[in-house]
């Protein structure tokens, strides 16, 4: 094993083999700044990652009150030591010369910097007066999926029992919402049924628009060594593109975007066909058996094949794998979640394993993935728009139980119909019915799709608008009140990964200026707002990370992800924790469902299903006449044909999706020097076909359009199939003279095209189910492109492109010895008020409740060729607009001091409006 890796050039580094059943090896992987050497770190702090959702567990180096590096934690049961590309260079994002370091408040049309009173007591105020004028109905809250749990759970208890309003959802809407349903619908509840660890005895592993290679590149690291080691396991890869997980699959399903029903029944009738259904678990665990052959009984192969495009023996082909298992791993995410009949298609993933009996044992499981850091515990928490503790909003008996934890009324709490999606919150913004949206921690301003529309939502003068977050977003520019917010390493709490595996991360460090936790920020909300339980008490009762979490555990005992048996001194040990974890379970759960379905029950079910067509909501007398005894639901489904068609003038199907390098909307990643480098601006995929057809070729600067809208980038010529050309949705305009929109040079925020449409039933948003033109702009050199050449993005014809590599920068070491000081630290380096006793990660300026919580790292892109909105940011050498960014005067603070040898973040110039000498604006 080579001791550095350029982990640009190389993302999953060497491989460590391991054969079926073993354990996987260690192999411990660190960055450092430049100059700095281990012998100086003067802490190791321990965290988990901020920039997906794998939950690798490392420490972060601290060195002269700064970040200088991080190490991945060994005895991880998640990654063993190691860490991908954005887990060992995104910490930079940390000392980027603009954060937010002062809150700013809109006068006279401009953002200017005021102090923490001034910011809260104008929120207050207008919260106030809308509550007395309109109601809770007037007040939304969008979050993200980048806080800590214990954020969550605090903005929960404010939305739902303080202000009293339904209109509470994440930005995981985009990418998890589907998880969760289909989970819901199968299982009668959230919660993950597999583990990771079950990589390590599957012999067949089935990813269903799941690129694991980019999206979680440690577990794929871990798929990797299986493949290298005994008795490796076969791959099975559906996804119109040519993705490293498809280049090691047995077999490549690329089937046309949204027909992945047709596939999934297609691949259910040859398992039913071949009596590859193991009869005695279907009849004991599971109702709708007769329904789902009966619905799949015509859908052979050759049927799928002219619906998806895809060959019918390969079809076959797969059915032979997936059937012949022994122990069926499948993964599932955005390829399904973002996609037509979203709901639906994940379902018939579910019900592939439930036939083939394969649940519950190791190797045996799907893995509906997440796509944030912190998504699980939005859904946990109840951030998502569900009731804490997966409780069934229908159900009087589990609102009350939630009511009696929160000693308040049950009427109280709304439940009068279903939780508001985030897509609907923004309906009702536009439509005036919301007059105040308190966004943290995200930026649909280029996450939301068709951007034009979103951009004239936020810059309503009827609309108060609160953002809180690291930097100066696109969607902070269009605020009325933009709050600085703390992120990890900069405050302590908890995070989820899709495994369900609990980890604690500590404050590592100050952050700049008076940025807060966006706990602390709650907290303060919460005090000025004045809200009482039932008894006159205070109702949220906590003051820092670790009573919150304390709080947190009450309201999930005896729910499906009980807690009670954790605390942070148990989570400071060395490994992260699964959930449940209570007395009689006090290592955690490594799988659900060992002994039969648990939450399906009517009793205790989270929800009682809806239609897969429709969405309308099964009523609870519906449900009990189809599961009385709390099985599993094999909900079948039938093939229908997504709502926007290629035609003439739009002939192309339009996707979207991720890169390795990036996450969300580059507000981290953008700002990390080895990533940036690595995937610095938009590109465009078609194949060589299509490419050879449009007479355009590798690197030209292309436009595609949609009936929406445009965006401007550089041809990669891929092996994707034909007829669809890809966009990754990282680019917005916080880094271009702009600032939150398109320019003379077009636009480069992908949701600038895509459409408004979601899944009935999950209400997430289609991102990969559109139409769009492809046309030249100008021929250009082929090295021009500078799209990555290490992933999905691989250029067709690799002679012709510059390779994408990190250089000296991004060499990372590798080793398979455990360090001396092992990811254990007990001490954090933060000061504790006098006379208290030193709490590691959770220090508390006197008389300053400390809290966790992750600011920010949003979703996707915006839209071009609309006009400015009054409510828009300057542009270098531009006059002034009645409600444009922050006062260049205002002040800035510099923040710390680098360690010797630890330069801040280089070659990042701050966002227009923003002084480029300062740290904030």
């Amino acid at each position: 094993m080579e001791p550095e890796v350029d982990r640009i050039a190389r993302p999953w580094g060497d491989r460590t083999p391991y054969g079926r059943g073993e354990a996987w090896p260690v192999r411990v992987d660190s960055h450092l700044a430049p100059g700095v050497p281990a012998a100086a770190v003067e802490r190791w702090v321990p965290a988990a990652s901020l920039l997906h959702s794998n939950g690798d567990a490392m420490d972060v180096a601290v060195a002269g009150g700064r970040i200088v590096g991080v190490r991945g934690r060994p005895g991880d049961r998640v990654n063993r030591g190691r860490l991908g590309p954005k887990d060992l260079f995104g910490w930079q994002a940390n000392h980027a010369g603009d954060r937010l370091t002062t809150p700013l408040v809109r006068e006279d049309g401009r953002l200017v910097a005021c102090d923490w009173d001034t910011a809260m007591d104008r929120i207050a105020a207008r919260t106030r007066e809308l509550l007395d004028e309109r109601g809770p109905g007037s007040i939304g809250f969008h979050t993200t999926g980048q806080l800590f749990l214990e954020e969550y759970y605090t903005l929960t208890v404010i939305a739902r029992a303080g202000i009293g309003t339904h209109h509470l959802d994440g930005n995981t809407r985009l990418c998890t919402a589907t998880a969760a349903e289909a989970l819901k619908e199968t299982f009668g509840c959230d919660g993950q049924p597999a583990s990771y660890t079950d990589v390590d005895h599957a012999d067949v592993i089935a990813l269903f628009g799941h690129n694991m290679a980019e999206t979680q590149p440690v577990l794929w690291m871990r798929v990797l060594d299986r493949l290298e080691g005994r008795d490796p396991p076969r791959l099975v890869c559906v996804d119109p593109r040519p993705t490293p997980v498809a280049h090691r699959a047995a077999v490549h399903l690329a089937p046309r975007a949204g027909t992945n029903v047709a596939l999934l029944d297609a691949l259910l009738h040859e398992i039913i066909r071949t009596d590859r259904v193991d009869h005695d678990f279907v009849a004991a665990h599971t109702v709708g058996f007769e329904e789902l052959a009966e619905r799949v009984a015509d859908c052979t192969p050759a049927w799928a094949a002219r619906i998806c495009d895809v060959p019918a023996r390969t079809i076959t082909e797969a059915a032979e794998i997936v059937g012949g298992a022994e122990r069926l791993l499948s993964t599932v995410l955005q390829g399904v979640y973002q996609s037509h009949q979203a709901t639906a298609a994940a379902c018939q993933v579910n019900n592939l394993q439930l036939i083939r009996g394969m649940l519950g044992r190791p190797g045996c499981g799907v893995l509906q993935m997440n796509g944030q850091p912190s998504a699980e515990n939005t859904r946990e928490c109840g951030a998502d728009g569900d009731l804490p503790g997966f409780r069934n909003w229908e159900n009087d008996d589990h609102v009350a139980d939630l009511a009696k934890v929160w000693n308040v009324e049950p009427s109280r709490i709304p439940h009068y119909a279903p939780p508001t999606p985030a897509m609907q919150i923004f309906r009702y913004a536009e439509q005036g019915s919301i007059r105040m949206l308190w966004i943290s921690g995200t930026n649909p301003a280029v996450s939301l799709p068709e951007l034009g529309r979103v951009r004239d939502i936020l810059g309503q003068e009827r609309l108060f608008t609160v953002v809180q977050d690291l930097y100066l977003t696109e969607t902070a520019r269009l605020a009325d009140v933009v709050l600085p917010a703390a992120t990890w390493a900069e405050k302590t709490g908890t995070i989820t990964n899709s495994d369900r595996t609990v980890h604690l991360c500590e404050k590592a460090v100050e952050p700049p200026g008076d940025a807060r936790p966006d706990l602390d920020v709650f907290l303060d909300y919460a005090r000025r707002m004045d809200f009482r339980d039932k008894d006159g008490r205070p109702l949220v009762g906590w003051h820092d990370a670790e009573s919150a979490f304390e709080a947190w555990k009450e309201c999930s005992r005896g729910r499906p992800c009980d807690y009670t048996g954790l605390t942070y001194a148990r989570l400071r040990g060395t490994t992260g924790v699964q959930w449940p974890c209570t007395a009689e379970h006090p290592d955690g759960t490594e799988r659900l469902y060992t002994d039969g379905i648990s939450w399906a029950a009517p009793e205790v079910c989270e929800s009682y299903g809806k239609d897969l067509v429709t969405g309308a909501s099964v009523s609870e007398t519906e449900y009990r006449a189809l599961n009385p005894g709390g099985r599993a639901v094999l909900k079948a489904a039938a093939y229908l044909p997504p709502h926007e068609m290629p035609d003439d003038d739009y002939p192309l199907q339009l996707t979207t999706g991720r890169t390795l390098y990036h996450f969300h909307t580059r507000t981290k990643t953008g700002r990390a020097p080895q990533l940036n480098a690595a995937a610095p601006e938009l590109w465009a995929e078609v194949s060589a076909g299509e490419a050879r057809r449009l007479g355009v070729g590798e690197g030209d600067l292309v436009e595609v359009t949609s009936p929406r809208g445009s965006v401007r980038g550089r041809l990669r010529i891929t092996g994707i199939r034909d007829g669809m050309v890809f966009l990754p949705f990282h680019y917005g305009y916080w880094d271009t003279p702009e600032g939150d929109r398109p320019g003379a040079a077009g636009g480069r925020a992908a949701n600038e095209t895509t459409i408004t449409d979601w899944d009935p039933v999950s209400k997430q948003p289609l991102f990969k189910t559109g139409a769009a033109r492809l046309t030249l702009v100008e021929h250009a050199d082929p090295a021009r492109g500078r799209a990555p050449t290490t992933t999905a993005s691989a250029p067709a014809d690799r002679d012709r492109v510059p390779p994408t590599e990190g250089g000296p920068a991004a060499l990372a070491t590798q080793s398979l010895d455990i360090p001396v000081a092992p990811g254990t630290p007990t001490d954090t380096g933060t000061a504790s008020d006098p006379g208290t006793p030193a709490h590691p990660g959770t220090a508390s300026a006197p008389g300053t409740p400390a809290h966790p919580g992750t600011a920010s790292a949003p979703g996707t892109p915006a839209h071009p060729g609309t006009a400015a909105h009054p409510r828009t940011s300057t542009a270098p050498g531009t006059s002034a607009h009645p409600r444009t960014a922050p006062d260049p005067g205002t002040p800035t603070d510099t923040g710390t001091a680098s360690p010797p040898g630890a330069a801040s973040n280089p070659g990042f110039p701050a966002p227009p409006g923003v002084s480029a000498e300062g740290e904030g604006p």
